[in-house]
């Protein structure tokens, strides 16, 4: 299911160079669907060595909560894992918010319904503070605008994204979900072509 605008609360993580093996750990990647990697996201921030929570880990501190991940700058870097953005996805997460992605986190992220909307470190900075100071923060992303507002100083960005990609989010498709939304056209493609 796609979307156009989102507005939620958000999760600060104020930590740069995030690589995939701390988003998924390699241990967790044996499964071939995507559900339950939400359940190891951060594993080895979220608990301890005897699986108990880390009361100091934010994911794990009922203050903060929402669609949105406010990550610090360099997200998604290190392995290509694709279960980077599923773990992320599953978890409950729509929007990652960075000053700077990885590219194949990126396209992982765009390809499996994921929006990495990246901004300025002035601007990531200033949503960084707003919802540690507040959690009750709210952001509001405007995919089809590609705008995103912090809605406590009214202070906005634009963001770019690949126009398939934005497309594919807005209508909750993935590549092949692509493809045969033309089904009916390739059909009546087909039934007028002439074979010998």
């Amino acid at each position: 299911m796609g979307f156009t605008t989102l507005k939620s609360t958000a999760v600060p993580l104020p930590i740069e160079n995030i690589d995939t093996d701390q988003i998924i750990p390699a241990r967790f990647l044996k499964a071939t669907t995507r559900e339950g990697f939400g359940d190891n996201l951060f594993r080895d921030w979220r608990f301890d060595s005897n699986d108990q929570p880390k009361a100091d880990f934010v994911l794990n501190d009922d203050t903060f909560s929402g669609k949105v991940l406010v990550a610090g700058k360099n997200f998604g870097c290190g392995s290509s894992r694709e279960h980077a953005a599923w773990a992320i996805k599953d978890y409950g997460f729509a929007v990652v918010v960075s000053s700077f992605f990885a590219d194949i986190f990126k396209g992982n992220s765009l390809n499996n319904g994921l929006l990495p909307v990246q901004v300025s470190e002035p601007f990531l900075a200033e949503l960084m503070e707003t919802v540690e100071k507040d959690p009750a923060a709210e952001i509001s992303v405007d995919l089809e605008a590609e705008t995103i507002t912090n809605v406590s100083t009214g202070n906005s960005e634009t963001f770019e994204i690949n126009a398939y990609k934005k497309m594919c989010l807005i209508k909750g498709y993935d590549d092949i979900d692509y493809i045969l939304s033309g089904k009916a056209d390739i059909e009546a493609f087909e039934s007028k072509r002439v074979t010998f």
